[in-house]
């Protein structure tokens, strides 16, 4: 008998700390992103701001090219937010029912030809018909939006054929302005937000192309089917809504 009590009371312990024991809180699932490289310094300054509004919220954030992750998520990638520096994808990954709801444009890019080793505002795209121009940095037309509008730009102002040997193509916009802030190329025709950014504008000089070059780039982003419920996501896409994220686009050259 005082071993079924001895028994009886060390199981009664046992149930009552285990009642006691303080649930530990359960970290929230990191919210991930596949943003267009030329996102990539206002994304970091808009996360700055994010963060702080929400502490507790890990995001991820990887850059890239937006054709390249539309392939990507074509197949079941695991990102939750798309931001692709066109709105051709977003709308492909609509019809194809792999979206939370339908794409939204979030801003329009414009872009630029920079170069260290010349100044092209003072003849603008007639630049590249200088003989000190040997390399021309564009990001790849076939998967990069805007190695395509670059290259209806080049078209637009009859230079397409005489710079076609030249060109040095990045994998995406911010390789084509690696290329060309390193020497690998003597100019680059590159996004306006990563001309304004503190590196290149301190190497360099741009002349802003004009839009009638060049069809409008219309930037969106899209929740993935996978994030439709997820709250994080939707702070997020209303944050990137928001005033001062839009102020924070319109600094570095977004309209």
């Amino acid at each position: 008998m005082p071993r079924l009590r001895l028994l009886f009371l060390l199981l009664l312990f046992l149930a009552v700390g285990l009642r006691a024991a303080p649930r530990q809180p359960v970290a929230p699932t990191p919210l991930t992103i596949a943003a267009a490289s030329d996102l990539q310094y206002v994304m970091d300054s808009l996360l700055t701001v994010y963060r702080r509004q929400y502490p507790q919220q890990p995001v991820k954030v990887v850059y890239g090219s937006s054709g390249r992750f539309y392939q990507q998520l074509s197949h079941g990638a695991p990102f939750d937010i798309f931001f692709s520096a066109d709105s051709n994808y977003p709308n492909q990954l609509h019809q194809q029912g792999l979206t939370a709801g339908a794409p939204q444009r979030y801003a329009t890019g414009r872009l630029v030809l920079w170069s260290k080793k010349l100044d092209p505002r003072k003849q603008g795209m007639n630049t590249l018909l200088n003989p000190a121009i040997h390399k021309l940095a564009v990001a790849n037309p076939a998967h990069a939006p805007y190695g395509q509008k670059a290259r209806e730009a080049l078209r637009y102002y009859n230079l397409y054929d005489t710079v076609l040997s030249r060109l040095v193509l990045g994998e995406n916009i911010s390789q084509a302005a690696q290329y060309a802030s390193t020497g690998a190329a003597d100019a680059g025709i590159l996004a306006l937000s990563l001309a304004r950014s503190p590196q290149l504008r301190r190497q360099g000089h741009y002349y802003l192309i004009p839009t009638t070059a060049h069809t409008p780039l219309e930037q969106a982003y899209v929740v993935l089917k996978r994030a439709a419920n997820n709250p994080a996501a939707t702070s997020f896409t209303a944050f990137i809504r928001s005033d001062p994220a839009k102020a924070a686009l319109k600094r570095y050259g977004f309209e």
